[in-house]
């Protein structure tokens, strides 16, 4: 069962499920709150809890307001683009044929057809970036199924405002951000892992709290450097 929660001028997102404690979350980039309670749980009561964390609540979401953003991409010669999270600069070749990517140790360079534009070459470079994930993410996975025994019937690339991944946990897909392509592979690993952890344990508590202590200890710090790290520009 789900509610919506109006607290001055924030909205928080209210899910019922069969948990022993609720579980109030602040979510990257944008700040958008959701509340996990109880089954049993009266709107009411909700309300107050979230009230009683008001100031945790208003502390997360300047956090997320003072994070560094990534100004807006126009695609052209010499402009920084991230890979894995390190920095390159980006050039631009014009030449009839196909459209591609070229990497080498300084440069992302696009080859692009005579007069494209900048939508042209951001949807050339989405397709590579999406391309490079198809190549890690199965990786990634078959190495995690058997640590956490557990199977991901399929996987999805999704560019998200507000979230690093999510799960749907009846049906056994995870769904991740294409953004992480810019970020470092370990953290790129960790939201693999914290979404198929979600398939043991759909919600955030203390099952799903000692599932990470167990196979990844170092994440809650994989956690707060992916939540520093720069994020999408939006137009």
């Amino acid at each position: 069962m789900e509610d919506t929660i109006t607290i001055g001028e924030l909205s928080i997102h209210l899910t019922r499920k069969n948990v022993k404690h609720a579980h109030l979350s602040v979510h990257p980039p944008n700040g958008e709150i959701t509340l996990v309670a109880p089954e049993a749980t009266r709107v009411e009561v909700a309300r107050a809890y979230a009230i009683s964390k008001l100031g945790w609540i208003r502390e997360q979401r300047r956090a997320f307001d003072q994070q560094a953003r990534e100004a807006p991409r126009e695609y052209v010669e010499r402009e920084s683009h991230y890979l894995w999270g390190r920095r390159y600069l980006l050039g631009i070749e014009q030449a009839s044929g196909r459209s591609h990517v070229r990497l080498d140790h300084k440069r992302i360079t696009l080859v692009v057809k005579p007069g494209s534009d900048a939508a042209a070459r951001e949807d050339v470079m989405r397709k590579w970036q999406r391309g490079l994930l198809h190549e890690v993410v199965p990786v990634l996975i078959r190495r995690w199924e058997p640590r956490l025994e557990v199977s991901v019937s399929r996987y999805y690339l999704q560019r998200m405002k507000t979230r690093w991944g999510s799960c749907n946990h009846q049906a056994r897909h995870i769904r991740l951000n294409t953004e992480l392509v810019k970020k470092p592979k370990d953290l790129l690993e960790y939201v693999v892992v914290h979404e198929m952890a979600h398939l043991l344990e759909p919600d955030h508590g203390e099952r799903f709290v000692a599932l990470l202590d167990r196979h990844r200890p170092a994440w809650r710090e994989s956690r707060a450097e992916l939540n520093e790290l720069p994020l999408v520009s939006e137009v």
